[in-house]
């Protein structure tokens, strides 16, 4: 059983130092190209497709205001862009702030029986007929210049959908500022996997698409969830061209709650998996260059891996707490109290501690540069802090209940 453990233990460095190195190399690669782009987002566009941005709406009677006053101050022709607010069934008072844009010329509004976020966009892309296409969800804003800073990408003609980039909305708690720092990471992820052409996932805040997308791919599934994954791969298997804006920035409004974080990321786990089973005749397809090669088995493995790595981390923590605990009511303290020396030849340099080591270093060099890239500078906080410290022990309690939910089937809800 040890040699088991060791095998796993060893296998999940590998697979994360492994992917590290990737994603170093890729930036490396690639900072010519981001530097190119913020470059070309500093010129005038001369050409303004017509767009329209669906809100799926379900009980956010509280947000739905600030959702919308985001979509209107954006800077945008207003001839050119068009609202489609879709209430899914609400229980609260959400159909009554939306009527209060019934007579607005940039709104249409509807109501529906409840069926899921994937029911309510299907409805508004029906009555769809723009160039483009997007999505918002309630709890979510948009800058003033997001569209304007994702539309000069359309001038590609290969490119068929543009992702944001996503950050906390006002974080007021530890469970927000943990999340702030993760969602710096995940900026700098896409961004990389945006280059790679190897983006898993449209977000549903303000990801926008050319319509005909939809008209030659189809709506939106139930996709365990998870309908903006299934859709990006599904872009995937068809050859359709999905990229990053880095510099379009949206905001969300993010679990304050463990339960509720757990709930969300246990769902996206779950999402993610069981889509990735769906697609799996992509993996090692070399028809689908870096996606299927490499991105899409490395980003399945990695949810357990990681589960083994933290899993190994708290157990070896717990363990030596119960070391120390078991020799104080033993013998107590030993009245020494010292400063502890340091004696280079007690350095522990086997294999084990110079790869976690390195793995470490790596992250926070990675870290260094999502938030240098998300945020234009990179500065020590306590979302920084939050993160090193606490992220580690969150993780296993949705991963654990994503893989369980996965193995016994079990059916996830949105809320």
């Amino acid at each position: 059983m040890l040699v088991v453990q060791t095998y796993l233990l060893y296998g999940s460095l590998f697979v994360s130092l492994f992917f590290e190195v990737f994603l170093l190399i890729t930036y490396l690669e690639v900072r010519g190209e981001i530097r190119r782009e913020d470059e070309m987002l500093k010129k005038d566009l001369t050409h303004f497709p017509t767009v329209s941005v669906i809100v799926p709406v379900l009980n956010e009677e509280k947000t739905l205001l600030g959702t919308v006053d985001s979509l209107l101050a954006l800077d945008y022709p207003k001839d050119k862009l068009r609202f489609i607010l879709v209430d899914d069934g609400s229980r609260d008072n959400t159909w009554e702030v939306m009527n209060k844009f019934k007579d607005h010329p940039q709104f249409s509004i509807y109501k529906k029986e409840n069926g899921g976020k994937h029911t309510a966009v299907n409805f508004a892309l029906e009555r769809v007929y723009t160039d483009l296409v997007g999505c918002l969800d309630a709890d979510s804003f948009v800058t003033e210049s997001a569209l304007k800073k994702i539309i000069p990408y359309f001038d590609d003609a290969t490119v068929m959908a543009v992702t944001p980039s996503i950050k906390v909305h006002k974080p007021d708690n530890f469970l927000q500022y943990i999340q702030k720092t993760e969602y710096s990471w995940s900026i700098f992820l896409r961004r990389m996997l945006s280059s790679l052409g190897a983006l898993y996932v449209t977000p549903g805040p303000f990801s926008i698409f050319r319509t005909r997308v939809f008209r030659e791919l189809g709506n939106y599934r139930e996709a365990h969830m998870t309908e903006d994954m299934e859709m990006a791969m599904r872009m995937q298997k068809h050859h359709y061209k999905i990229v990053n804006a880095h510099g379009a920035h949206v905001y969300t409004v993010t679990p304050n709650t463990l339960k509720g974080l757990v709930k969300q990321r246990a769902r996206w786990s779950y999402g993610f998996l069981n889509n990735a089973f769906d697609y799996r005749s992509l993996f090692f397809n070399r028809k689908y260059g870096h996606f299927g090669m490499f991105i899409m088995p490395i980003a399945t493995l990695s949810t357990f891996t990681s589960f083994i790595l933290v899993s190994n981390v708290l157990r070896n923590g717990v363990t030596r707490m119960l070391e120390a605990f078991t020799r104080y009511r033993a013998i107590g303290f030993s009245g020494d109290f010292s400063l502890p020396s340091f004696d280079w030849y007690f350095l522990n340099t086997g294999t084990l501690s110079i790869i976690v080591l390195t793995a470490m270093g790596l992250t926070l060099f990675i870290l260094y540069l999502s938030m240098k890239l998300a945020e234009g500078k990179f500065k020590i906080s306590k979302a920084l802090f939050y993160y090193l410290f606490l992220y580690a022990f969150l993780t296993p309690l949705w991963l654990s209940k994503a893989l369980f939910d996965m193995a016994f089937r079990r059916k996830v809800s949105w809320r």
